[in-house]
């Protein structure tokens, strides 16, 4: 009998739990305003409330209802997951459940939904380098047909889409709008600028090497000053000139699918991305099939920009980062340069300026100032104007088909409202992920640009344009990015050559799409493999279409140094803009 009560007691626990009595509460909506929003909205007061007031009605239908919706930790889910979903909560009685997971979780949650159907998650924070992925499987809602039909009662009519400044990434050549970017930030070059500007380091630098020191327009610039600063004492003991990871582990794919590539000069040019050759090396024909990864197929995974890429790499990772750094993955590396010992670091995420600005750091002035900046990358010897320089990464809501339509509608509530004009101020001034070029431009990044080391100056710059997502050319994110980090890893280790694993590497891509071809999955805009010819050839049929890839070796892979002073490059935005 006591089992049976324990049980009959565990049972209505349970369903009290999954069913809970949720209420709606515009007192709860006042108070998450006064207390948490303020004055750090690009909206008024009184169009705050009137924005969660419209959240509040149009949540009616689905009071009570448990939705979950996932994204990988990073400070902007964290707060999120902690301020925002219960304050969604709190206001429309939807119970929000945001989890937070890894990265490659994340995908790979997304990955078993698509192919069960199952319905894991009501709406997942996923990067748009998947956008290839989701145009040619259609198991993700269009979100312009959504917006125009189911979703349409459930769309907030301040949503202000022409304020995202990521749309282009999460748009698919059909037209259609597949994701809402909900954090963005770019892969940009770290350095430390009082070092950089100290007249004695200034003028070592210049005797050294009979230019001045600056930022690094190019890799052969980078390289000087790596060299330079590397086992140089700056007061605390020497330093190193060159920051970065390479452990055989899946957070070094991220390390050269994030554009890589496209800094060392490889693909064609192209804004966001290379057509008709990305820059994964991946080339498409006029109707957005792709073709080919390797040169002997028209495509650049394997040539010559490629595998300097892969040399200039390992080369600056032996010769001027901590010995360490060889066997660290990317959260471990991460932190390093925040400790004080590195000079610069030409692969350094934005995503990080919430954690390198902390009070207390040896990278900090006793002001709240950093003694950092960040600015555009350096370009590799085979790069050209016109090129991307560098990644840019969008976590973005996407709905799958295999969701309800009741509990997409209620997901899409919350996603609109942890973007939403009301909030998206606050939020990214906690992680610094921006979506909205109103929120770039509010009075209050004015007066912190300062604190955040360039960030805001760069954002705000013509030069932001050049740094994007993994395009479209990409039929299958998740299979393909797991091919990189072994590949590179090969490299890394020494097991192979960069031509080595670069030939590895586009093989393994190529047999990839040849299964896709064959199965036929993604029909008349999946894979549709080229003929094979030589170096030459595919040059030559590139130039005379007026593009670019895959370029020839260049003889000499070593250019003029070229810097630039800082203080200059921002004036330059400045005037710019």
């Amino acid at each position: 009998m006591k089992r049976q009560l324990l049980l009959s007691t565990a049972a209505l626990l349970a369903l009290s739990v999954s069913s809970p009595a949720w209420s709606q509460s515009m007192e709860a909506g006042l108070k998450f305003l006064d207390e948490e929003i303020g004055d750090l909205s690009t909206l008024s007061r009184a169009e705050q409330e009137a924005e969660l007031e419209w959240f509040m009605q149009a949540a009616e239908p689905y009071v009570g209802m448990d939705i979950k919706v996932v994204s990988e930790t990073i400070t902007t889910h964290e707060y999120e997951s902690k301020v925002l979903a219960p304050a969604f909560t709190a206001l429309t009685g939807i119970k929000v459940t945001h989890d937070l997971i890894g990265e490659g979780d994340v995908v790979e949650k997304l990955q078993t939904q698509m192919q069960s159907g199952e319905n894991i998650y009501d709406a997942y924070v996923n990067d748009s380098d998947l956008i290839g992925t989701h145009w040619r499987y259609q198991q993700a809602r269009s979100l312009t047909d959504w917006m125009a039909d189911e979703g349409a009662e459930v769309t907030n009519p301040k949503l202000n889409l022409d304020d995202f400044i990521g749309l282009e990434f999460t748009t698919a050549p059909d037209g259609e709008l597949y994701q809402l970017p909900d954090q963005q930030f770019a892969n940009l070059y770290w350095f430390r600028y009082d070092w950089f500007s100290d007249p004695e380091v200034q003028a070592d630098f210049k005797e050294e090497y009979g230019y001045d020191l600056g930022v690094p327009v190019n890799w052969s610039a980078y390289e000087d000053i790596a060299e330079f600063f590397t086992g140089r004492d700056m007061g605390d003991g020497p330093v190193y000139g060159h920051m970065d990871y390479g452990k055989k582990d899946p957070s070094l794919g991220w390390r050269f699918t994030d554009a890589w590539l496209s800094m060392a000069g490889n693909g064609d040019k192209g804004i966001p991305n290379g057509l008709p050759v990305d820059e994964w090396g991946i080339k498409v024909d006029e109707n957005s099939r792709p073709v080919g990864s390797c040169v002997a197929r028209g495509g650049d995974t394997n040539g010559p920009a490629s595998v300097y890429a892969i040399a200039k790499y390992l080369e600056w990772l032996n010769n001027y980062a901590p010995p360490e750094a060889q066997g660290m993955t990317f959260s471990e590396s991460g932190p390093v340069p925040a400790q004080g010992g590195v000079a610069q670091q030409i692969f350094w995420y934005t995503a990080f300026t919430a954690d390198m600005v902390k009070e207390g750091l040896p990278v900090m002035n006793e002001d709240g100032t950093p003694k950092w900046r960040m600015a555009p990358s350096p370009h590799g010897v085979y790069w050209k104007d016109g090129m991307k320089l560098g990644y840019q990464d969008v976590g973005s809501w996407t709905i799958l088909k295999s969701t309800p339509v009741d509990r997409a509608q209620a997901a899409w509530l919350y996603s609109q409202f942890v973007t939403s004009l009301t909030v998206d101020v606050k939020k990214s001034h906690v992680g610094l992920t921006f979506v909205r070029e109103s929120t770039i431009q509010h009075d209050s990044f004015s007066e912190r640009a300062e604190e955040l080391g360039g960030l805001i100056e760069f954002y705000r710059s013509p030069a932001r344009v050049q740094w994007s997502p993994t395009g479209t050319n990409v039929p299958d994110y998740p299979k393909l990015a797991q091919l990189w980090w072994q590949a590179i890893g090969d490299a890394s280790s020494g097991a192979k050559t960069p031509q080595e694993a670069m030939d590895s590497l586009c093989a393994e891509q190529e047999s990839v799409m040849e299964r896709l071809e064959r199965a036929g999955v993604q029909g008349d805009i999946g894979p549709k493999l080229a003929e094979e010819h030589d170096l030459a050839y595919w040059n030559e049929d590139a130039t005379s279409k007026g593009n670019l890839a895959p370029q020839l070796k260049l003889d000499n892979e070593d250019e003029e140094p070229v810097t630039v002073d800082y203080d200059e490059l921002v004036k330059s935005w400045a005037e710019a803009n």
